[in-house]
């Protein structure tokens, strides 16, 4: 095992930004500490071939004007919150508006846009960063002075461990995710349609047209949202889109998988667990030509996520499960992606 650390960049304010290099097991994992974000993961294919199968972008100016929030992690709160406000305690609070009328991943300046102090550590036949930020009270409009502390690791059983923290001095919600874009045959390798992916998630989360929860789960059955059984993200009569979260099945809280992806060209397959109530599927819908990685270019289609994460608009929605973080009730939720290429 191996953790190689050098300069990436440096910001106008003079804020100097790392590059981490992890290196266990059969697998090469890059995070920069600007957004805790994920640069590259170099993962082996059943034919030998090694690629990076995350989507980005090679140099360090890229990821300053990452729109589409590539790889990024993300806080205080993923995910859209309607009309930019909700209501706490009797008390209300005004979010940055940033998506139409409401605020998603927390604004235009959200953990995804910041430096994180950073630190490295070895731990359990694994390789870890932990990324450390303070949020202060007002900070987007959410109230409390707020400790985030997200650590991501590499094992030699070629996994990457996510552990998202956080204490607050006040009650705020918190929903903390990395919006990674996966292509598991590799980036600028073509679209994801063919990808194979299993979700076990027997509900979904209605939506409106802007993407906002109506408060209700439906059942998947009968709809272009089952994926109970394994079987390719678009059908042979229609490119479908996603860009909604499924409720995981099983006990909130513990750690239980969700979904599992398969290449069918390369042979890789990507298994994810996660403690939280949902899963937020996107087909990269949005994606219009974005210059990524070695000149690639990134069209619809051309990435997929798995963001782990409480529902979105749960400080609207009185039905869904609580997110708050208190004094003396701390934020804490774990993931794992796990990577084979039999």
């Amino acid at each position: 095992m191996e953790i190689k650390e050098k300069k990436f960049g440096v910001l106008s304010n003079g804020k100097k930004v790392k590059l981490f290099t992890l290196a266990a097991g059969d697998l090469k994992f890059s995070l920069s500490n600007y957004g805790a974000a994920w640069t590259s993961l170099i993962v082996p294919s059943s034919k030998g071939r090694k690629d990076d199968v995350l989507l980005g972008f090679s140099g360090f100016d890229g990821w300053l004007y990452n729109k589409p929030y590539f790889n990024t992690t993300i806080g205080r709160f993923a995910g859209r919150i309607s009309d930019a406000s909700f209501n706490l305690f009797g008390k209300s609070y005004n979010l940055d508006i940033n998506d139409g009328k409401n605020c998603l991943h927390s604004g235009r300046r959200g953990f995804d846009k910041l430096v994180w102090k950073s630190s490295v550590y070895e731990e359990n036949e694994g390789l870890f960063v932990r990324f450390e930020l303070d949020s202060p009270d007002g900070d987007g409009g959410f109230p409390g002075n707020l400790k985030a502390i997200v650590s991501y690791g590499l094992t030699k059983s070629n996994e990457i461990i996510c552990d998202y923290r956080a204490k607050s001095d006040q009650s705020c919600p918190v929903n903390i995710t990395n919006h990674a874009y996966f292509n598991l045959a590799g980036e600028g390798r073509g679209n994801i349609l063919s990808h194979e992916l299993k979700l076990n998630c027997s509900s979904y989360i209605e939506s409106d047209e802007f993407t906002i929860p109506t408060g209700r789960l439906l059942p998947v059955h009968g709809t272009k949202f089952d994926f109970t059984k394994r079987r390719k993200i678009c059908n042979t009569e229609s490119i479908d889109t996603y860009d909604h979260c499924c409720a995981v099945d099983g006990d909130i809280g513990q750690l239980r998988q969700c979904a599992e992806v398969w290449e069918p060209s390369s042979g890789r397959c990507m298994k994810v667990f996660t403690t939280q109530p949902g899963v937020v599927f996107y087909t990269g819908n949005y994606l219009d030509g974005v210059i990524g990685k070695q000149g690639s270019i990134y069209d619809r289609h051309a990435g997929f996520c798995l963001e782990t994460q409480h529902f979105p608009d749960t400080p609207n929605q009185k039905s869904f499960p609580p997110c708050i973080a208190a004094p003396g009730r701390d934020y804490h939720e774990e993931a794992i992606f796990s990577f084979d290429w039999k």
